[in-house]
């Protein structure tokens, strides 16, 4: 039995890039409108325990390996010589992993400033907008990301 590895890199970007992008949209539709409700000191509060904490690991781990697995899927049908109708795809999924990897490199930042308790509800409102505007981006990418890989795992098992 031969094992196709780039299919099997196809459906581990797909179901890493679902992961995500399902955390993603959970945050953006879920999460971050609660604030409103709950205030924002208390939702520093739950976003310390949460995203500061099992999510330090979590979201990480499922950034950077549907971004990877999504690189190294393109790379492997451009390896296997697909052609760019056949590879077309993964190749834009590649790219919307660097561009969701590069739109987390500023949502990021404005998560971690909560590490330490901050009592000032404006600072913490400016925080959560900043964090806010780049999140939905990232999400915005990372949904398109999976759409894209259907079409990429349809083609491909065409």
């Amino acid at each position: 039995m031969v094992i196709d590895s780039t299919l099997t890199l196809i459906v581990t970007a797909l179901i890493m890039t679902g992961l995500l992008a399902g955390a993603s949209l959970d945050k953006s539709l879920v999460q971050l409108p609660a604030r409103h409700r709950m205030g924002m000191s208390n939702f520093a509060a739950f976003s310390r325990a949460n995203d500061l904490g099992n999510g330090l690991v979590v979201y990480p781990v499922l950034g950077i390996g549907s971004a990877l697995s999504a690189i190294a899927a393109a790379l492997a049908a451009y390896w296997q010589g697909l052609s760019f109708t056949d590879a077309g795809p993964l190749y834009l999924s590649a790219f919307l992993a660097v561009l969701h990897t590069i739109s987390t490199t500023q949502a990021a930042p404005n998560m971690l400033q909560l590490r330490q308790p901050i009592h000032d509800e404006n600072t913490l409102l400016l925080i959560f907008r900043r964090f806010e505007r780049w999140h939905n981006v990232r999400m915005v990418l990372q949904v398109l990301n999976f759409i894209t890989l259907i079409w990429a795992l349809i083609i491909y098992t065409m």
